[in-house]
């Protein structure tokens, strides 16, 4: 019994120490709080946003970097983006001449879109109407004598029009090489022909043809 009343009376003891001290401690801490200086609030006009603007070379070529991050090593490498990019849409709205070397490859299936009968093509055919191309193919001269010459058909297979009937008008083609230019007729070779696709009806002696061709440049035929 003594053991536990001495034991309560020390927990009581320390008690009233600990709260001796915090009393002393709020009795000095507050009239130092009282006598402190106000906080004085920072003026409405301070805490107002100026208005972001950008750089206007870089925002013309979709990069928008406002102009308070200028500096001279930020904005370096993203003005020679701004530029590249001017000069590739500059480029893009300049008309491109292409080159013979350039034109797109096209195979006779394609021209089978035309309807001879009707005179009806597919929108494929239609888009390529007036444009630079390059067509594999065999000669034939228009005059079975003819070795040079600045005229003659293109067909799909060797020996067409000459040992076998003509092909359907819309696998002929009518070659009319620039500036009257003769060229090599070799009909046992297969080449590619280079020039301006027309869809225009052409009589010839092997009969109707669907397509002439502005001849710019014959090669033999490789598989390119």
């Amino acid at each position: 019994m003594l053991r536990r009343f001495f034991a309560r009376s020390g927990v009581a003891a320390r008690r009233a120490v600990l709260l001796t001290v915090t009393s002393a401690s709020a009795a000095t801490l507050l009239p130092a709080a009282a006598h402190a200086d106000p906080v004085t609030p920072r003026p409405a006009a301070s805490r107002v946003k100026a208005p972001i603007t950008f750089d206007a070379t870089l925002a013309r070529a979709g990069i928008f970097v406002p102009t308070l991050w200028h500096a001279a090593a930020f904005h370096a490498p993203l003005r020679l983006q701004a530029a590249k990019l001017e000069a590739r849409a500059a480029e893009a709205r300049e008309p491109r001449t292409v080159n013979a070397d350039d034109a797109p490859p096209i195979d006779w299936r394609l021209l089978a879109g035309l309807d001879y009968l009707t005179g009806k093509t597919t929108d494929t055919l239609k888009a390529l109407n007036g444009k630079e191309v390059r067509v594999p193919g065999f000669v034939v001269p228009l005059d079975d004598f003819m070795e040079d010459g600045a005229e003659f058909l293109l067909v799909p297979y060797y020996g067409a029009c000459v040992h076998t009937p003509p092909p359907p008008p819309n696998q002929i083609i009518f070659v009319q090489m620039a500036n009257k230019k003769a060229v090599k007729l070799t009909l046992f070779d297969a080449i590619w022909m280079h020039g301006k696709l027309k869809i225009a009806t052409v009589e010839s002696p092997y009969g109707t043809v669907g397509f002439t061709l502005d001849g710019t440049k014959m090669e033999p035929y490789s598989a390119r």
